[in-house]
């Protein structure tokens, strides 16, 4: 099944097919693997440095492709979010990296421009877009779960500046990132939600410290991170002293929808080589794996569908709604289940590790780890449950409180 987005949008699929095959560098889309566009920094760190790759980022930069949703004002091409989708699922078919910029480019870039002084947008935004600066995220803490409000990390103002003190936990990318946003209380006298500021901070700073946090994977790809009397000027707090909660709010619901269309490729890659597996280890004629694989391709068709259905939406003007918590739901329970199934074809082997230093697993060791904490990241699935009930069909709300009362 296709969708016809119209004359317009198909105008710009052509464009953008026609600029990406005059200027992708040839070897480009054979140099790696680049369909996990979020974490090529982290994960291409030696395909980034090729020269194909910086001859790449230098034409995306020129037309204004790299954060290319932000507004032109700002740097980017004013592209909406269909177009966004378009442009992602160009990059895709070529096989060539879009150079994102991670958080900055995500989070922080659109919080400073909707909350930022024009001094504050001119100076942080070109820094983001040219990949000076690399951000991770300060905002959860130990012991406080999905608590927010509750947090503890200090923001004490001396003359100029934010003195920052406190502990960040579960940051993705710290060992990369050159800045941090952060929020911390500069008014411990106010309301839990109010007293809080967004204060970006320098992650180089000597009062800042980190470590890894190992995964049941093996791998390190969180931190907890020490803010010790960081300092940082107040032209550093976005959206002004204690009106944080409403900056990050904006950081949080931010949603461009671009990877609609795109997020089935890398489950197709997935199965098929799942399929392969099979193949391999003779499981392919047995008629409860052959199930199982059917159950799975189902799923991958029905994301592919849910992408589908979201692009509709977005040509029609429409806003995402509670249906993303809906799609969140299904990607991770389908991730989940995924990764049981890969190790029951794999069978008594899955149960042994490969040979090398650390704590090293296979790939499809790795998928089912990782498949287990699918439910809990971007929002944990209890959490969608409760969207879905509350907001989309209109059930009563789950009693909260100590006495069982409805909030």
């Amino acid at each position: 099944m296709e969708l016809d987005l119209g004359p317009e949008i198909a105008e710009f699929r052509a464009e953008i097919r026609d600029w990406i095959a005059g200027h992708a560098p040839a070897g480009l889309a054979e140099l790696a693997d680049w369909s996990d566009w979020n974490n090529v920094l982290l994960n291409r760190a030696e395909e980034t440095k090729h020269p194909f790759y910086t001859q790449w980022e230098r034409a995306l930069a020129d037309a204004r492709l790299i954060c290319p949703h932000w507004p032109e004002e700002f740097g980017g091409r004013g592209l909406d979010a269909l177009r966004v989708s378009v442009f992602n699922e160009e990059l895709y078919r070529a096989g060539v990296p879009r150079v994102v910029r991670g958080m900055g480019e995500r989070l922080v870039g659109p919080s400073v421009i909707v909350h930022g002084t024009p001094e504050q947008q001119a100076y942080f935004l070109p820094r983001i877009i040219s990949g000076e600066d690399v951000y991770c995220q300060g905002f959860s803490e130990p012991g406080h779960g999905s608590d927010l409000a509750g947090l503890e990390t200090k923001g004490e103002i001396d003359g100029d500046e934010v003195v920052i003190t406190g502990q960040k936990l579960w940051t993705s990318g710290a060992s990369k990132a050159t800045h941090m946003f952060v929020l911390c209380r500069t008014d411990p006298g106010a309301e839990k939600h109010a007293g809080i500021s967004f204060v970006l901070i320098d992650f180089k700073d000597p009062g800042v410290s980190y470590r890894p946090v190992r995964q049941m994977t093996g791998a390190a790809e969180f931190y907890e991170d020490f803010l010790d009397g960081v300092r940082a000027p107040m032209f550093n707090v976005i959206g002004g002293l204690n009106n944080g909660w409403r900056v990050a709010m904006t950081t949080l619901s931010y949603e461009r929808g671009g990877n609609a269309s795109v997020l089935h490729i890398a489950y197709q890659r997935n199965f098929w080589k799942l399929a392969g597996t099979a193949r391999k280890r003779g499981r392919n004629t047995d008629a409860l794996t052959r199930q199982k694989l059917a159950w799975a391709y189902s799923q991958v068709e029905l994301v592919r569908f849910a992408g589908l259905r979201a692009l509709a939406n977005l040509a029609q003007g429409r806003r995402p709604g509670p249906e993303a918590s809906i799609n969140k739901l299904f990607w991770s329970e389908y991730l989940k289940r995924f990764g049981e199934i890969a190790m029951d074809i794999e069978g008594a082997d899955g149960l042994i590790r490969p040979q090398g230093d650390g704590y090293q697993t296979t790939s499809w060791q790795h998928a089912f780890l990782q498949g287990r904490a699918a439910p809990i990241y971007s929002g944990t699935n209890e959490i969608q449950r409760n969207i879905i009930s509350e907001r989309a069909l209109g059930l009563p709300r789950e009693p909260r409180g100590a006495g069982m009362t409805r909030s």
